[in-house]
């Protein structure tokens, strides 16, 4: 099970308080611009230039090249480039660092822009060098005169500025002499004013003098103080920059009610960081990852590392990002991936629970800035559809992406059939990505048996949808390595969900369950599939099972140990959790079993799932079909080995409820019922008592009906058992669980299906019975019924017979019309009316065709 949706969506839609930075600069500064992916040059090639490059390269929608991705910058304009990056990195407040000194740096106000609070952070050692630098007009500083305007000029300031920040570890270490005397910071102000008039402040006795000063300063304002830690300016002597050597400072009692905070958590000292932040109060800590100088895994390790030492409370992020704003983008995105994976791993070791990892996403990159800097920061990007992490499918970070060359645009249509449009990379990239491509309404409508229009339809009759992708899903395809395949959502002209789009359906169902009873249906799935061979018989080409071996057989597994090793490694590459394979019953018959996760990452699992099983079958010169039920026919496809007594395929769902990542289907002492919880037992019922509405989505083909048989693995009769596999419904007590249910299997589902639908119907029957509060029927055992002499026309204690009365009982059933709308069932029936037409009309084998497009 994905524990980790609630995670997830949380580390993508933080706003982040950007706590140290540094100035934007002008579009024709001369810093180069390479400066802001890594601090290599770009012949160099490093693995972070080149995970930099390729973030910024899809931000920008621009080929992958620094030349590229300057155009598309220089396109934009520095204003709107910096908007783009501001808005993808949702950073709400920014602390500005002015003194670096940087070419054609634009001032704080401007990038008020772009974040509703930036504050100035105000370097100490910059306000005495200026005051010194007037000694070049022949003024005679002694060590009362500058403290007097170094005092005076640090009060002027204070109630202007966030915070006071130090650059002492870059000059002479942080062993802070906290006894320094006025002589001793005398002879050191005379030494620096020997320097000539590039003034340079690196004698140490001065240096603690006037830094302490300024704490005194601070303390009297409520300022905190940043202390400019780690890996820094090529002369920083690390040996002095160890953390510990602020001990006694740390100590002594005049500076103990000052705040400071630790940048970059002093790496490489972080232990040691760590455990001043544990010990002293005072103590909190700041990561800033803009330009890692570490390997992604090496951050990670970094920073389970600050976590394991440092209260999780004081613990700050910083982007670290300076002169473009690409830099802050790249700091935010690298940190939420990092902290996702860190806080993940925390779940999955035990160390917390994942609603105490969502108090620390949001501790970590807002609420304990808020409270150490006191700002007020108000929401800018609630209403901004986040980025998403690249946890779902696999990124390629290490490799070069020049060499895809097309795009597929991916849709389901209302018969469930997967299509696409194919668009060359640098079309995608330039506009596609963004915008989408345009398509007729009335292509949902499409049947499987034909394209032509359906003759009912109740989809639009003219008009266009934006199928625009959705980037989360964009991979590899995994057997042809030269393309990307990306899924879309449907929306409007005006840039709304479109009310027909599969996909939008089920985020809505998802969102009503979790708004109200704060749930999430979790989904895991039994792929089967039939693998089919050409061979040549009577002078044509017929198709054949690949072998005739029977369920669980060693040597069907052998017979296609070559597809089914392929299958697994692009699956795996896409990060589809596999749980099992195994062959089934039917001859040439598969089932690959996907683990459990969110029904909207699901759904997408299953899509891709499919194209990957047919996609390397056709590559080894073979069919893979997902079709429910093979024709009886042995003229065409060749099926002399073929049983009419198969089975035939479905795929088989089995559903449970998590709450906070925590599984609530399962009994507790607060409720027990067969093994369930009151959620459980009113969502099984909810789906129980609405199955045959469902069939509309989940057995969407007049021959899916066909695998309702007795003595079949598949149901007939509406009830329910404890792990009975011949009911429509049954419970699953894992070994060990003295009888608690974790989840429930539903058996009316099969390949054919439209997954975002189906699974949008089992929401919308669910949520039903938690409405009402529903109890489940007793359940019942195989031989409570007679399996062999049913009553036909007793439709209160069967399945539907057929897709027909499928659709009558949705059509009676209120709950689905109003919650799935009129309109919409009504669409969907247009379809279903010419499938029922074409099966009746067609002769005995009507699906021989239809069988290669599922």
């Amino acid at each position: 099970m994905d524990k980790f949706l609630e995670l997830k969506r949380a580390v993508e839609t933080v706003e982040i308080v950007d706590t140290h930075a540094h100035n934007i600069v002008a579009l024709d500064s001369n810093l180069p611009f390479i400066s802001c992916f890594s601090e290599a040059k770009e012949e160099d090639e490093t693995i972070d230039f080149k995970r930099s490059l390729n973030e910024i390269a899809e931000l920008y929608g621009s080929k992958l090249s620094v030349n590229a991705v300057q155009e598309s910058r220089q396109h934009l304009g520095l204003e709107s480039s910096a908007n783009t990056c501001f808005k993808a990195a949702r950073i709400s407040s920014l602390l500005i660092d002015d003194g670096l000194d940087l070419d054609k740096k634009l001032d704080i106000k401007w990038h008020e822009h772009f974040a509703p609070k930036v504050g100035r952070i105000l370097r100490i050692e910059d306000v005495a060098k200026k005051i010194l630098e007037k000694g070049t007009d022949g003024t005679k500083w002694t060590l009362d005169s500058f403290m007097e305007n170094f005092s005076k000029e640090l009060k002027s300031e204070a109630d202007k500025v966030t915070a006071f920040k130090s650059i002492v570890a870059y000059r002479t270490g942080l062993a802070i002499n906290t006894d320094v005397t006025v002589k001793e910071a005398e002879g050191g102000l005379s030494e620096v004013l020997c320097g000539g008039n590039a003034v340079r402040i690196s004698n140490k006795s001065f240096l603690d003098y006037i830094f302490m000063h300024a704490l005194v300063v601070a303390q009297s304002y409520d300022l905190p103080m940043q202390i400019d830690t780690g890996f820094g300016e090529k002369d920083l002597d690390l040996r002095l920059a160890n953390p510990l050597n602020l001990r006694n400072f740390l100590e002594d009692k005049r500076f103990t009610k000052n705040r400071l905070v630790l940048l970059h958590v002093s790496y490489p000292f972080s232990k040691e960081a760590s455990y001043l932040a544990s010990v002293y109060p005072q103590v909190y800590l700041d990561f800033g990852l803009a330009i890692p100088k570490l390997r992604y895994h090496r951050m990670i390790s970094s920073v389970k590392e600050l976590m394991d030492f440092a209260p999780i409370n004081k613990v700050m992020f910083s982007t670290d990002g300076f002169a473009f704003a690409e830099s802050f983008y790249l700091g935010a995105r690298i940190a939420r991936e990092v902290v996702f994976s860190v806080l993940r791993d925390a779940c999955i070791d035990g160390d917390l629970s994942i609603p105490e990892a969502l108090a620390v996403v949001k501790d970590i990159f807002a609420e304990t800035a808020k409270q150490f800097y006191k700002l007020d920061v108000s929401s800018r990007y609630s209403d901004v559809e986040p980025h998403h992490l690249s946890t779902s499918f696999q990124k390629e970070q290490n490799d070069s992406l020049t060499d895809v060359t097309l795009v597929r645009i991916m849709w389901l249509d209302f018969s469930g059939q997967h299509r696409c449009r194919v668009i060359p990379q640098q079309r995608f990239n330039s506009s596609v990505r963004k915008d989408g491509l345009g398509l007729s309404v009335e292509c949902m409508g499409l049947t499987s048996v034909c394209d032509d229009l359906t003759d009912d339809t109740w989809l639009p009759a003219s008009g266009e949808a934006r199928t625009v992708p959705d980037l989360s899903t964009k991979c590899r395809v995994p057997w042809a390595k030269h393309q990307e395949m990306v899924l879309t959502d449907m929306l409007t002209e005006s840039g709304k969900p479109w009310h027909y789009c599969p996909r939008d359906v089920l985020r809505r169902f998802s969102k009503i369950l979790e708004d109200e009873y704060g749930l999430v249906m979790d989904v895991g799935v039994e792929v089967e599939f039939y693998i089919l061979k050409t061979i040549v018989a009577d002078d044509k080409e017929v198709m054949q099972s690949l072998d005739r071996t029977p369920y669980c057989s060693t040597a069907a597994i052998d017979a296609a140990s070559s597809v089914l090793n392929e299958i697994v490694a692009c699956l795996q590459s896409l990060n589809i959790t596999i749980e099992q394979i195994h062959s089934e019953s039917g001859k040439g018959q598969f089932e690959i079993v996907l683990g459990y996760t969110d029904a909207i990452t699901q759904a997408d699992n299953l899509v891709y799932t499919h194209e990957i099983i047919k996609g390397i079958a056709r590559k080894h010169g073979l069919l893979a079909t997902f079709m429910p039920k093979y024709s009886p026919d042995s003229s065409w496809p060749y099926r002399e080995d073929q049983s009419v007594h198969d089975v035939g395929s479905g795929s088989h769902v089995h559903i449970s409820l998590s709450k906070n990542g925590e599984n609530v289907f399962t009994a507790s002492t607060d409720y027990n019922r067969y093994g369930m919880s009151k959620f459980g037992e009113s969502f099984m019922a909810g789906v129980l008592s609405h199955v045959r509405s469902i069939c509309v989505f989940s057995c969407p083909l007049p021959i899916s009906y066909e695998r309702f048989q007795t003595k079949s693995w598949n149901a007939l009769f509406l009830c329910w058992g404890p792990e009975t596999k011949e009911l429509t419904m049954r419970t699953c007590s894992p070994p060990g669980m003295n009888g608690a249910v974790t989840n429930f299997e539903l058996r009316t589902f099969d390949g054919c299906a439209n997954p975002p639908l189906g699974f949008a119907a089992l929401l919308v029957a669910g949520i039903d019975g938690l409405r009402n509060n529903l109890k489940i029927a007793d359940p019942a055992e195989p031989e409570d019924y007679d399996l062999f002499d049913y009553n036909d026309e007793n439709e209160d204690t069967r399945l539907p017979t057929s897709l027909s009365c499928s659709i009558i009982h949705i059509f009676s059933d209120e709950w689905f019309l109003e919650t799935m709308g009129e309109n919409f069932l009504k669409a969907r029936r247009g379809v279903c009316g010419d499938e029922i037409k074409y099966y009746c009309e067609c002769g005995k084998d009507p699906y021989s065709e239809v069988m290669f497009k599922y």
